[in-house]
């Protein structure tokens, strides 16, 4: 599933093609994804200008001049993609902007669509939640060190915990993890303070690099202009059991944890 650094790319992707442009039409071809669309998606997107689009944790945020925003999740296999000719089975909903088609196209349907009203976004259920975005100040060490306290959960489920910081995946979190050199099983509250922070600084440094990579492509993962992301060939332990260790030349390992599998390196994370 798209992680921060996917989202974030196809973000960017969009913005050049839709913002600042009016949506001539916006055709919806099926009436649900992973859960039903707006049943006036189309009607209250046409004819809006698309005024700007950011992005909040692992999701895609589009505002209009209308006082909507679409908040889209790109789930397991979604993507938007240039339309050149008739859509596909699997492009679901149509942007036209002038010369500008794109399809989002989501084989397995597990993204989604919502609209809100952009002066109460933050207060939309998929969002209200959501801890602070890790590229910002306000996420590092001392917001670490306040949220591991106590805790005796382990630091990878703390780093995926999306009320304690938003946006960070399993692939992501396995690379902080390893960039910090602490051990994913190691109980959150027994972490020094000072590790935290290099935790902290860690999980920054692997988002701005993925994102400047364009993320990572393991299965469907596409930048708008079709390109790939290749973070993936940047990976140190992520998906790659039994392979040498990049930092010390051990074995990377496999654990399950809350029926994921993390890797790591037994010698290099304590």
């Amino acid at each position: 599933m798209p992680e921060l650094p996917e989202v974030e790319t196809v973000v960017r992707g969009l913005r050049p093609l839709l913002v600042g442009r009016r949506l001539d039409r916006l055709v919806v071809r099926r009436p649900d994804l992973r859960w039903p669309l707006p049943a006036d998606l189309g009607q209250r997107l046409t004819g809006a200008t698309v005024t700007g689009i950011t992005r909040r944790a692992k999701y895609g945020l589009l505002a209009t001049d209308r006082g909507d925003t679409l908040i889209f999740h790109l789930g397991m296999s979604g993507k938007f993609r240039p339309l050149t000719g008739e859509p596909g089975p699997h492009d679901h909903v149509i942007f036209e902007a002038g010369d500008v088609r794109l399809a989002y196209h989501d084989p397995r349907r597990f993204g989604s669509m919502d609209l809100a009203p952009s002066a109460a976004l933050l207060d939309h259920p998929l969002l209200a939640r959501l801890g602070p975005e890790p590229l910002e100040d306000v996420f590092g060490g001392p917001w670490l060190v306040a949220r591991a306290q106590g805790r005796k959960t382990p630091v990878k489920a703390l780093l995926l915990d999306q009320h304690v910081v938003a946006g960070i995946g399993n692939i992501y979190a396995c690379e902080a993890l390893f960039s910090a050199g602490i051990n994913p099983a190691r109980k959150a509250g027994n972490i020094a303070p000072a590790r935290l922070a290099v935790l902290a600084r860690a999980v920054k440094g692997v988002l701005a690099d993925a994102i400047r990579a364009g993320g990572s492509t393991l299965r469907d993962h596409a930048q708008v202009s079709g390109e790939l992301g290749y973070f993936q060939h940047s990976f140190h332990v992520y998906g790659r059991e039994g392979a040498a260790c990049t930092g010390c030349g051990g074995t990377v390992r496999r654990l399950v944890q809350a029926g994921r599998s993390t890797f790591h390196c037994p010698r290099c994370q304590r």
